[in-house]
C-alpha cells in the first residue's frame, strides 16, 4: 500500500552534542522530502555547533570537532533549512520527543520563529511502539528485513526511518494510507510547546509538569502570575518560554477588559 499525501512530508534526523534542548546542539541535520507525487528530495548538512562535541557523544554518530569546525553554523544554515521545510507535514523516528524540540530551539536561538500551525507531526517510532515494541534497528530488520549499516548516521538513521515507514503502512492494513487516518490510529497529540511542559486538555492549556501538573495554564496565570516570571528565568525550553508569553499575554489582555 503507498502513502496518499495531501501535500509533502519532511522526514528528519538529527545528529548532536547531547541530549537537551536547552544546553547541546546539533551537529548533523538530514531532511527526506517525500512530495504527494512519490518524488524524494535528500538535504544534509554537517553543523558547526560552536561548542566542543563530548568525546563520548562523538564514540556513538561519529562525527568529531575536526570534522564540522569549517561547517556552517546553525543561524548561517537556518533560513535554507526552514525553506526546505516551508508548507510541509513533520515526520521521523522519536522525532516528536527529540528532533523537533531541538530543532525548534536552534531556529528560535537564530531568530526564527516556528511555525507549527496547520502542521502534522507523524512520529514512526510511535506506530512501531504501538504494534512492535523495539528501536530502529530492530524495526529496519523487522520490517525491511535489512541490517541497519552505520546506524547514528543522520542520514542513514532517516533514509531507514522512511523504508520503515513505508512498510508499516503495508502491514498493517487497519493504518490506512494517509496521514490522518494514521493519527488515528496512533493518536495525535496536540502540541501545545516542543518540550510537553504544556498540552492540550479539552481545547486548554494545561501544565504537564511540577505542581501545578494538571492545572489550567491561563487559569494558574491569572491567580499566581509569578509563576509566569519564575518559568522565564529558569533553564526551560525557549520554545516552551515563547508560547507561556503567549498565553500570558492572552490571559492580561482578557482580564484588561
Amino acid at each position: 500500500m503507498q502513502i496518499i499525501l495531501q501535500k509533502p512530508i519532511v522526514f528528519l534526523d538529527l545528529e548532536t552534542t547531547g541530549l537537551s534542548f536547552t544546553q547541546d546542539r546539533i551537529v548533523e541535520i538530514a531532511m527526506l522530502k517525500i512530495s504527494s507525487d512519490g518524488s524524494r528530495q535528500m538535504k544534509r548538512k554537517l553543523i558547526n555547533p560552536e561548542m566542543p562535541i563530548p568525546k563520548e557523544v562523538s564514540d556513538i554518530h561519529g562525527i568529531t570537532n575536526e570534522m564540522v569546525k569549517d561547517a556552517p553554523t546553525f543561524k548561517q544554515a537556518a533560513n535554507e533549512i526552514r525553506q526546505f521545510m516551508e508548507g510541509t507535514d513533520l515526520g521521523g523516528y522519536n522525532s516528536n520527543k527529540f528532533d523537533w524540540p531541538l530543532l525548534a530551539e536552534e531556529f528560535l536561538r537564530a531568530g526564527l520563529s516556528v511555525d507549527i500551525e496547520g502542521r502534522k507531526f507523524l512520529d514512526v517510532q510511535k506506530i512501531y511502539h504501538q504494534m512492535e515494541p523495539r528501536n530502529l534497528s530492530a524495526a529496519y530488520k523487522f520490517y525491511c528485513d535489512k541490517e541497519l549499516e552505520n546506524a547514528h548516521s543522520a542520514e542513514t538513521d532517516v533514509t531507514a526511518t522512511w523504508e520503515v515507514f513505508q512498510a508499516q503502512i503495508g502491514k498493517y492494513q487497519q493504518l490506512g494510507n494517509s496521514i490522518d487516518s494514521i493519527l488515528k490510529v496512533i493518536g495525535d497529540e496536540p502540541i501545545v510547546d516542543f518540550a510537553r511542559r504544556m498540552t492540550m486538555v479539552n481545547g486548554k492549556e494545561v501544565f504537564n509538569f511540577g505542581k501545578h501538573k494538571g492545572k489550567v495554564v491561563e487559569e494558574l496565570l491569572k491567580i499566581e502570575p509569578s509563576y509566569y516570571d519564575w518559568m522565564m528565568k529558569n533553564d526551560f525550553a525557549l520554545h516552551t518560554k515563547q508560547k507561556l508569553t503567549e498565553i500570558f499575554n492572552r490571559t492580561m489582555l482578557k482580564q484588561k477588559n
